[in-house]
């Protein structure tokens, strides 16, 4: 490789700096390894610290008895696609993770009035233990923590490639984005937390940082990837600011441009009690009224109450104080991209079933189906998070310790001029082809334009010294890869469920009620189903 690189040696790399990945950190260094944590941008980033929400809620059993119910929901909400030894460990620890929360310092908020209905979290029927969980209190508290354990901060470090071979992985290659240096990091275990695949829309409610390419890695290097079809698509803001998540629960107060059907208030009513689109129920045409309602979306005018409930008026308050305007003038939403309900199979462990690779939060998928608890993605970024942090510990300490990558194994640096042109059209494709309404035919339009797009970056790609250049092609080719296997997932699935629409199977199918599974192939993404139905 032409140039210097720059090196680093520990027992633990942590990639993703949010929830999950900040959680897995922690672990790992309190059971005694050595980590390094690097991220795309600051710490603290990713879906976990997007700005256009007031924080995020967490919810959990409520009370010991809950337990059973909750999971039993979880199933039931995932619709057939939930793998239930996920799905278990996954409510088992939420208990656990507020106490980890609580010890650390974090300030969980409480409800005042935890009764009301608002507080019933998205496509469960009942209440549950609510938390609130604010960017601020998480930063005080996990940012010392961090620091007292001697966890090494890597901020502005974008992953190029995992390094290894049939033996699994042993060290990763960054991009330092501030010094436009190569780093390459020895390490005997790797955590991928780079969240879900929010970048690969141009409509997004997400953080820069979020790309979605580490999927690609983690195929490249042999992880499966699961339930990926499922993409939680949310009504946001157009105006009065852009990019901004709509409070869902002001539904039943509104008026929405063009939505005329019979039942129109029951059914707005309805639409109020989720944020994200589902596929599964009757108010699904709100959302497919939103998806026609061009590209300066849909007006909403309100008669809100004078006594708003508690879950609104968080909202409002922090609305008003954040952008200086009410959030109920101007009002114009479209359906944006927002969380991943599938991603990088783990098992309870989050070991990938690659040798020295775990994975954890919004990456990975399997304990969510086709439709998410409101709460639990959180939830999951903790309970997972800190499962991966002491699994990979585990693994480093069994001898599995870092050692040299060696320069051989590092790849010559290319850049294609093409890249941020290609990145910009996958954007638009993804916008018009893989949101809401998808169909055999658009579907199969942008799988050809897709290997088209990744074509030609192989094509125009020249040797260069120029790190940030060739950092910025082999994500464009990652997001590519990426971008692929979503639409190979959603032409597999020709049914309507959950999070996933398709205008030309508008119906379920009882017998596509399993996960889909994605390998690659000889570099294709190609599509297995798991398991048997389940109804």
């Amino acid at each position: 490789m032409a140039g210097e690189v720059d090196s680093l040696d520990c027992d633990v790399l942590v990639v993703g700096a949010g929830l999950a990945g900040t959680a897995a950190a922690l672990a790992a260094a309190r059971d005694g390894a050595r980590v390094a944590l690097a991220c795309s941008g600051p710490v603290f980033s990713g879906s976990s610290f997007f700005p256009g929400t007031w924080g995020l809620g967490l919810v959990g059993p409520d009370g010991p008895g809950d337990g059973a119910d909750l999971l039993a929901s979880v199933l039931e909400v995932g619709r057939g696609v939930a793998i239930e030894r996920l799905s278990r460990t996954l409510v088992d620890g939420i208990d656990g993770a507020v106490a980890w929360l609580d010890a650390l310092g974090v300030g969980l908020r409480r409800a005042e009035a935890p009764d009301e209905r608002d507080f019933i979290p998205c496509f469960d029927h009942k209440r549950r233990s609510w938390h609130g969980l604010g960017r601020g209190p998480f930063r005080e508290a996990m940012g010392p923590a961090l620091y007292g354990a001697a966890v090494s901060e890597l901020p502005f470090h974008d992953l190029v490639d995992l390094v290894g071979g049939p033996g699994g992985v042993r060290g990763a290659l960054l991009a330092n984005r501030k010094s436009a240096r190569l780093l390459r990091v020895d390490a005997g275990a790797i955590i991928l937390a780079t969240g879900g695949f929010g970048g690969l829309y141009g409509r997004t409610l997400t953080m820069p940082d979020v790309s979605g390419t580490a999927a690609a890695v983690a195929l490249a290097h042999g992880a499966r990837l699961v339930n990926i079809e499922f993409i939680q698509i949310m009504p946001g803001l157009v105006s009065p600011v852009g990019g901004v998540v709509f409070n869902e629960r002001t539904f039943r107060f509104a008026r929405l441009e063009g939505f005329s059907a019979p039942h129109e208030r029951s059914l707005l009513e309805s639409r109020a009690g989720h944020g994200p689109f589902t596929a599964s129920l009757p108010d699904r045409i709100v959302d497919l009224a939103l998806a026609q309602a061009g590209p300066r979306g849909a007006a909403v005018s309100y008669a809100l109450p004078a006594r708003m409930p508690e879950f609104m008026r968080t909202y409002f308050d922090w609305f008003e104080g954040a952008f200086g305007t009410s959030p109920s003038r101007d009002v114009r939403i479209l359906p944006y991209a927002h969380a991943s309900n599938g991603g990088i199979l783990i098992g309870p462990d989050a070991s990938t079933g690659v040798p020295g690779l775990f994975a954890c939060g919004e990456a990975t998928g399997g304990m969510h189906g086709a439709d998410r608890i409101g709460g639990l993605s959180s939830a999951n970024a903790l309970v997972f998070g800190r499962i991966a942090g002491q699994s990979a510990a585990a693994w480093a300490g069994r001898g599995h310790r870092a050692g040299a990558c060696g320069e051989a194994t590092l790849p010559a640096l290319a850049t294609a001029p093409c890249a941020r042109e290609v990145m910009r059209d996958l954007r638009r494709l993804m916008d018009g082809r893989c949101l809401i309404l998808r169909s055999e035919e658009g579907l199969g339009s942008a799988r050809e334009r897709l290997g088209g797009l990744a074509e030609r970056l192989a094509r125009e790609s020249r040797p260069t010294k120029d790190v940030l250049a060739a950092s910025a092609t082999t994500r464009a080719r990652q997001a590519a890869l990426s971008a692929s296997a979503l639409v190979c997932a959603m032409l597999e699935r020709r049914e309507s469920r959950g999070a996933h629409f398709r205008c030309d199977y508008p119906q379920p199918d009882p017998a596509q009620a399993r996960p889909l599974v994605i390998a690659l192939e000889d570099g294709v993404p190609v599509a297995r189903r798991r398991g048997t139905p389940r109804g």
